[in-house]
């Protein structure tokens, strides 16, 4: 699910280094570190592939960056030693910038690098596979700034603490999920920015004529319905709070079954599309829903959590009030449908980020 999107929950993974510029790594460099490439994405999200880093700097490329394994190494300062939570927030002039390789991700890192790069600081991207790397090295500072999740990066920290089976401290309420995530991150050397307008969260959709049919407009809608509804989702929705007991507990849908298609894939949306299921599960940001004739259903009791984008950085590198300037720029224009069609720009339209990030920061006067 890609609440699963967005629940990572493997830990002690050892930390992520940075790699030398390519025109100055020496001869048999990566045989001696027993270089590995990390390719993949997080669960549930877009597609994954090969990834390179981009200057902000206009016209500018910068060498592709690799992050590597190095058993044995620690992921930062311990929780009992960290200067960088007591010192005065940092502000290096140039910043690594983390994307974690998936296309929202990929957009989102893109239009940090430019503000930064506007507000005078030197940006290169850098693409990690998954936050099992990205988190660790956002803590030692390898990675200065990430995009992340409020309510899902808060449920990963809390079970890195705490264990895989702590209580989630996310919630549907933003106000109390960011301050548990904060809560979390402080200790870490982390600081969590303001989020803004855009939430990219579990979302479900119905056939459109099915919807006007039956008249739903919300998920309460259709509980209140009494419709026998088929679910197309992944097989781990039958036991996911957020999923297929959610729906049943809070909104009394009458469920009859999952069918393990997939979160929004394209199998999926047929299913529902030809009356073979009902209802798909999805995301608040899926572009491509009208390509199948789908429309979603507001949640409407707010079951699922609060997954506001939210920019975390390394205190110690990128804690100033510069960096929180420049990027909170972004709070203001930013929301669920613009990112939803930015998505769809380079998924569908296959354009590449940094030129879909740019232009739609040019449009909103922000560059």
């Amino acid at each position: 699910m890609r609440r699963a999107r967005r629940m990572l929950r493997a830990h002690g993974m050892p930390p992520a280094l940075r790699v030398p510029p390519a025109d100055r790594v020496p001869r048999g460099y990566w045989m001696r570190l027993g270089h590995r490439m990390w390719r993949g994405h997080r669960m549930g999200r877009g597609r994954p592939r090969a990834r390179r880093a981009w200057s902000a700097r206009p016209g500018a490329a910068a060498g592709a960056a690799l992050l590597v394994l190095v058993a044995g190494c620690a992921s930062g300062p311990s929780l009992e030693n960290r200067g960088e939570v007591t010192a005065p927030p940092g502000d290096s002039k140039n910043l690594v910038v983390g994307s974690a390789g998936f296309t929202e991700s990929d957009l989102l890192a893109q239009m940090y690098a430019l503000l930064l790069h506007k507000a005078g600081y030197g940006t290169r991207i850098l693409s990690v596979a998954n936050r099992e790397l990205y988190e660790p090295a956002l803590e030692s500072g390898q990675i200065d700034v990430v995009p992340e999740y409020a309510a899902t990066f808060a449920d990963w920290l809390n079970a890195k603490k705490n264990g895989a089976g702590a209580p989630p401290v996310g919630s549907p309420d933003l106000a109390t999920t960011m301050k548990a995530l904060r809560r979390l991150a402080t200790p870490r050397g982390l600081t969590v920015l303001d989020p803004g307008k855009a939430v990219d969260q579990n979302a479900f959709a119905v056939a459109a004529p099915y919807a006007a049919r039956h008249r739903l407009k919300t998920l309460g809608d259709l509980g209140r319905s009494g419709l026998k509804v088929r679910l197309a989702a992944g097989d781990e929705c039958v036991q996911r709070p957020y999923c297929a007991p959610g729906l049943k507990k809070v909104y009394g849908i009458d469920l009859t079954g999952v069918d393990p298609k997939g979160v929004g894939t394209t199998q999926a949306k047929k299913a529902v599309q030809s009356g073979q299921d009902q209802m798909v599960l999805t995301t608040s940001t899926d572009a491509t829903l009208d390509d199948f004739g789908l429309v979603l259903l507001e949640d409407d009791k707010h079951l699922q959590n609060a997954d506001y984008i939210v920019p975390v950085v390394n205190r110690s590198q990128a804690g100033s009030e510069g960096v929180a300037a420049a990027l909170g720029r972004l709070n203001s224009v930013l929301t669920t449908a613009d990112l939803a069609a930015m998505n769809e720009q380079v998924d569908s339209w296959r354009r590449l980020p940094q030129d879909v990030a740019r232009a739609y920061l040019e449009g909103k006067g922000l560059l």
